[in-house]
């Protein structure tokens, strides 16, 4: 009798109207072309053949790095040899205007959905301590803001991730699920990685499809390389014909920063210049291959950096050492993404697939301070108060642990982050600035792509490459999936990929992370800094701004001013207001409010550590 109770209520669920199955059930009712009759001699079947690609359609490849800087990487000026990248760049194109949330959770939602991050519900993190209970910033993306990877899959796509995920909520992450917002449950047929925003490379919080594993105690990104190439290899030897999307997401080059010794050994001596002398190479660098404008100017040291070489010998053998580690670790990523091309070239796939190379969701970090970080966790890090002399004397005392699987929270100082950001100002967190939002885009797809090595300079947004892949496959954006009707989605960059001189589509872009702000409208931008409370983090984090008795709306023109470094605000006032009022329009559409800061993120975490 009990058995009988709990099987109809389980019918009478799934007939209710309005469920999810119901309306499938409706579905497939209406899409039916054989006859129902009473009896099986007077019924007419009908199959419904499972959707295929068209035959010959390419393979996608989006590789998504993690905390690097727009002069960090060889292929766009900077001093790190990157020798797999400049490969792809040489034979697509480099997209020179090309812009990322500021932080990573946002720019992953707005990558993996097409859609602004507070609209999904991304404004922060999906982890306890920086989600919050509105809209715009729980942590949850819902089921109407579809993932590249449900699309795909609905057209006969196999699907796969690799490396990080971080868009899980922190009460999700365990091996009880719920798995609806794992990878699995987002358009992933399999995953491998980990779920949060940062973990040891070598003792990683590692996930396959929806259950913890035990790593193998080699480096993360190793790892992550061979599961893709096992993904691709099963699925090809099952299904030649059928084309795959891979979501390659290394931990790389997040903190920590640990590596091999032969890659942290690789550059010994090569950047005992410094990073003043880095900037300056750097930016000429830039000029010659024309990825900035040939009469730009360097912006001025940031004031919280002291001057190469004003520092002490101990500061310089220590603050060196931190970068050596951070650009060997830098090329072996490139390198295990060279693994994974040549693996491509070996099995004659590689002339058809499109890859999209987006180094970096965020400029370089400045979570090392001002001094870098060996061991510290990220939390004292970020709050506590230290000397240079101070640091220095830890430094010392551990230089041997630097790029080493024990420096669990190793980061590079400051000044380097601003080193990598070159030719920008400020840094990962800064949605008000260029160091903060400007990562390097790379399009690799030799059918199609005329012009081998072409610069691209139309601006562009994370959000614009989901649309950009649909567009290039001849995909329509689906009203539904799976009984669920969708959001719209943004642009497209297809339109610039044989035509340089193409007027940019995306025109109006919003930015914000915890505090800091920016809204872009056809070359003009308005921003805002955010000054974090000095009881909060803010004697250590507040260092993107000049003047902290100062922080105000500023107004540039990009055209004509890419790098920040002439405010208009007084000259054309009427333009701010303008631009402010289109914030808030954006932000009310978007689910941007409340506008939650830093300083809100420290109370809650501390109410929930009470």
């Amino acid at each position: 009798m009990k058995k009988s109770i709990i099987l109809g209520v389980c019918l009478g669920t799934l007939l209710t109207p309005g469920y999810l199955g119901a309306q499938n059930i409706t579905q497939q009712q209406e899409t039916f072309k054989g006859i129902i009759g009473e009896q099986y001699k007077d019924s007419k079947e009908s199959w419904t053949d499972p959707v295929k690609a068209p035959e010959g359609a390419p393979n996608v490849v989006w590789i998504l790095l993690d905390d690097v800087g727009f002069g960090a990487a060889s292929a766009f000026g900077g001093l790190i040899p990157t020798p797999t990248f400049d490969s792809l760049a040489n034979n697509g194109l480099r997209y020179t205007n090309f812009h990322t949330a500021a932080i990573c959770a946002p720019t992953r939602a707005a990558l993996l959905t097409g859609r602004n991050h507070h609209r999904v519900h991304e404004g922060g993190f999906s982890h306890k301590w920086a989600s919050f209970g509105f809209p715009g910033w729980d942590g949850r993306i819902p089921s109407d803001k579809g993932t590249i990877a449900e699309i795909l899959r609905e057209n006969g796509y196999n699907t796969f991730a690799v490396g990080k995920y971080g868009l899980t909520p922190d009460q999700d992450a365990t091996d009880a699920g719920p798995f609806d917002r794992w990878p699995s449950g987002k358009g992933f047929d399999h995953f491998f990685g980990f779920l949060g925003s940062a973990t040891d490379q070598y003792k990683p919080d590692l996930v396959e499809d929806n259950a913890h594993v035990d790593p193998d105690g080699r480096h993360l990104s190793e790892q992550i390389t061979d599961k893709a190439i096992s993904f691709i290899d099963r699925q090809k030897k099952a299904d030649p014909a059928k084309p795959f999307f891979l979501y390659y997401s290394p931990a790389a080059v997040h903190s920590p920063h640990q590596v091999e010794k032969k890659w942290r050994d690789l550059y010994k001596g090569k950047f005992d210049d410094g990073w003043d002398v880095y900037r300056e190479e750097v930016f000429e660098r830039q000029k010659k291959l024309g990825l900035i404008p040939a009469n730009a100017t360097l912006p001025a040291r940031n004031p919280y950096i002291k001057a190469w070489n004003d520092l002490s010998d101990d500061a310089k053998k220590v603050y060196t050492r931190f970068f050596e580690v951070y650009a060997g670790y830098l090329t072996y990523t490139d390198y295990e993404v060279g693994r994974l091309i040549d693996h491509l070239q070996s099995i004659n796939q590689l002339d058809n697939t499109l890859i999209l190379l987006v180094i970096g969701d965020n400029g370089g970090s400045k979570e090392g301070t001002q001094y870098g970080t060996i061991k510290r966790a990220p939390a004292t890090a970020l709050l506590q108060e230290q000397s240079e002399e101070e640091a220095i004397k830890a430094h010392l005392e551990n230089f041997d642990l630097i790029g080493t699987p024990e420096a669990t929270n190793g980061n590079y100082p400051l000044g380097w982050a601003q080193a990598t950001n070159t030719p920008f100002k400020y840094w990962k967190q800064d949605a008000h600035a260029e160091g903060g939002t400007r990562n390097p885009l790379i399009v690799f797809y030799p059918k199609t792509i005329k012009e081998k090595g072409g610069l691209r300079h139309q601006y562009g947004y994370v959000n614009d490459l989901l649309p950009t892949t649909l567009e290039f496959l001849n995909i329509e954006a689906p009203t539904y999936i799976r009984g669920i009707k969708q959001d719209s989605i943004q642009t497209s960059l297809f339109y610039s990929f044989n035509d340089k001189e193409a007027p940019s589509q995306h025109l109006v872009q919003y930015y914000y992370i915890f505090g800091s702000r920016a809204i872009y409208k056809d070359g003009w931008k308005a921003s805002l800094a955010f000054k974090i409370d000095e009881n909060k983090g803010g004697r250590i984090r507040n260092v993107s701004f000049d003047d902290p008795a100062n922080i105000d709306w500023q107004l540039y023109h990009l055209d004509e001013d890419f790098n920040e470094q002439n405010d208009l605000s007084k000259q054309h006032p009427e333009k701010l207001e303008e631009l402010k009022a289109l914030f808030d329009e954006e932000a009310k559409v978007n689910n941007v409010y409340p506008l939650i800061n830093w300083d809100d993120v420290v109370d809650r975490r501390s109410t929930e550590t009470k």
